[in-house]
C-alpha cells in the first residue's frame, strides 16, 4: 500500500518555529554583512623594499632563545653549535672505545680529544683560505671591466645580419654561413 507525501505540519521536535520577525531580522543580517563583506579589502601589498635595511637593530622576538644578531652571525652561531656536537661526539666516542678496551690513558684521551679539535679546525682553514682568495678574486674581476680597444683604418661600414641556424641530435655542430659581402 502506497502512502502520499506527507509535509509535516509542525516543527521537529525541541527546534523553536521562526516567526516573520526573525526572518526579516536575518534577512536585514545577511544585507549588512553582504555590504560590509565588499567594503573589507582581500588583498595588501607590502612597498616596503626587501630585505628591510636601515638603522634600526635587530629587536628581541618574545619566545625566543637566541638573541637578535644579523644573519651572518646566526650562521656563524649555527655553524660553531654544529661542529662542537660533531667534536664532542668523535670524541666522545672515542674516549668510551678505549675505555671499554682497556687502553684508557688519561695522556692518550687527552691526544685524542685535541686531535678532534686540531684536525677540522687544520682542514677548514686552507678551505676558508681558498673561500676567501676566491671571493676578492670575484670582487676584483667584477671591478674592473675588461677595456676593450679597437683600432680601424679607412671608411667603415656596420651590417647587422641575423643567422638562423638549426641543430638537432645527440651531438650536434652547427655551422652558420654568412651571406657574401655585398660592396657599394
Amino acid at each position: 500500500m502506497n502512502l502520499p507525501d506527507q509535509q509535516p505540519t509542525a516543527p521537529q521536535a525541541g527546534q523553536p518555529t521562526i516567526n516573520d520577525n526573525a526572518r526579516k531580522f536575518l534577512a536585514d543580517l545577511e544585507s549588512a554583512y553582504a555590504a560590509e563583506r565588499t567594503q573589507i579589502p582581500t588583498h595588501y601589498r607590502d612597498t616596503s623594499p626587501i630585505p628591510a635595511y636601515g638603522p634600526t637593530p635587530p629587536a628581541d622576538q618574545p619566545g625566543t632563545r637566541r638573541p637578535p644578531m644579523s644573519q651572518r652571525a646566526v650562521d656563524l652561531n649555527t655553524t660553531i653549535l654544529s661542529s662542537s656536537v660533531l667534536t664532542a661526539t668523535l670524541g666522545g666516542a672515542a674516549s668510551l672505545f678505549m675505555w671499554a678496551s682497556g687502553h684508557a690513558d688519561p695522556t692518550v684521551i687527552k691526544w685524542v680529544c685535541a686531535c678532534a679539535v686540531a684536525i677540522p679546525a687544520a682542514l677548514a682553514v686552507p678551505v676558508l683560505a681558498l673561500k676567501s682568495l676566491a671571493k676578492s678574486a670575484k670582487e676584483v674581476a667584477q671591478a674592473a671591466p675588461p677595456t676593450i680597444h679597437q683600432h680601424y683604418s679607412g671608411p667603415i661600414t656596420q651590417t647587422t645580419t641575423t643567422i638562423n641556424a638549426d641543430s638537432h641530435g645527440l651531438i650536434a655542430i652547427t655551422r652558420p654561413q654568412l651571406p657574401p659581402a655585398t660592396h657599394n
